[in-house]
């Protein structure tokens, strides 16, 4: 799970389908993750490209679609009302282009398992698996348990440093999830998802001078990453850089558009420091285009409206 940057809201307790469909039509695995509380939940498309998704409380979510032979591909889908018809099921048709999914080089280093890793034990390994099913039934402290065992076994399991760290973050327990990324990164150097996450957890604690070489870094290892693009242009923001800033965060939102971590908030900013109302009028039209549920809602519609006149 690398979905560390922004918040998001919950509504009530109905429960929602999402129903989605990949194109071109194809085989492939989908993961469908809690872009900002614990959730993580697994399955197949069938031969036409359709997969689904049951019982999901409303939210953001990463949507990681594995092609055999042509990568990885992740968008983030928003689940709730405004996406739900009146039996609270959401649709969604996924076009994905060669564009869309990771350079083969990076995907190459990505999926490049370390021996390390390769020698965890199978109990640790089954700990692990377990941990993800309580995910799904968004059991946190079962989940939790399960991954604490895990680590207990291997104490160089750097996917379950990862999913421990990353429900740390999710619960805002940052200084813990910093300690996990960091041990996550250093069982296993060449990981991805605790490079950018560590970078995330940095930038939530305002440590942009230490932030800035992982989200750097994370960009040039995966330059299509809208979380590693967003979490990058936030640390230039922080640093008062905003003429990178909005470079890297246009980039986020071109990858991405619906991205949790809300680049149009932040590009807003930029405009607004500049005197550009416009263009900030612009970002937050298209942030309330895309987040037609976000609680600020009515606060941005209000925002707008004075920039406008």
């Amino acid at each position: 799970m690398c979905c560390l940057a922004g918040l998001f809201w919950l509504a009530a307790t109905l429960q929602y389908e999402l129903s989605g469909q990949i194109l071109p039509e194809s085989h492939a695995s989908v993961s469908l993750y809690g872009a900002t509380t614990p959730f993580a939940d697994h399955t197949l498309t069938d031969s036409r490209g359709r997969f689904h998704f049951h019982k999901l409380q409303p939210g953001a979510y990463t949507v990681s679609v594995l092609v055999p032979g042509r990568g990885e591909a992740r968008r983030t889908i928003e689940v709730g009302p405004s996406q739900a018809d009146q039996k609270g099921r959401v649709t969604i048709t996924l076009q994905l282009s060669d564009s869309h999914f990771e350079g083969r080089d990076a995907l190459r280093r990505g999926h490049v398992v370390s021996a390390k890793q390769l020698a965890i034990p199978d109990k640790a390994v089954h700990e692990y698996e377990e941990a993800q099913k309580r995910l799904a039934r968004r059991d946190v402290s079962g989940a939790i348990e399960h991954l604490q065992r895990a680590v207990e076994l291997a104490p160089e399991y750097s996917a379950a440093w990862n999913n421990l760290g990353t429900i740390a973050y999710q619960t805002r327990k940052y200084p813990q999830a910093e300690e996990y990324f960091r041990k996550a990164l250093a069982s296993d150097p060449e990981a991805f998802e605790p490079l950018v996450n560590l970078g995330g957890v940095l930038v939530t604690e305002a440590k942009a001078e230490e932030a800035l070489p992982f989200n750097l870094h994370a960009v040039l290892t995966r330059p299509n990453d809208a979380l590693a693009n967003s979490q990058l242009g936030m640390t230039y923001l922080l640093l008062g850089k905003t003429g990178q800033a909005e470079k890297y965060l246009s980039a986020a939102k071109r990858i991405d558009p619906a991205h949790f971590s809300h680049p149009q908030l932040l590009l807003a900013e930029i405009h607004l420091r500049r005197g550009e109302r416009a263009a900030a009028a612009d970002e937050l039209e298209d942030f309330l285009r895309r987040h037609p549920d976000a609680p600020q809602a009515e606060r941005i519609k209000a925002q707008i409206a004075k920039l406008r006149r």
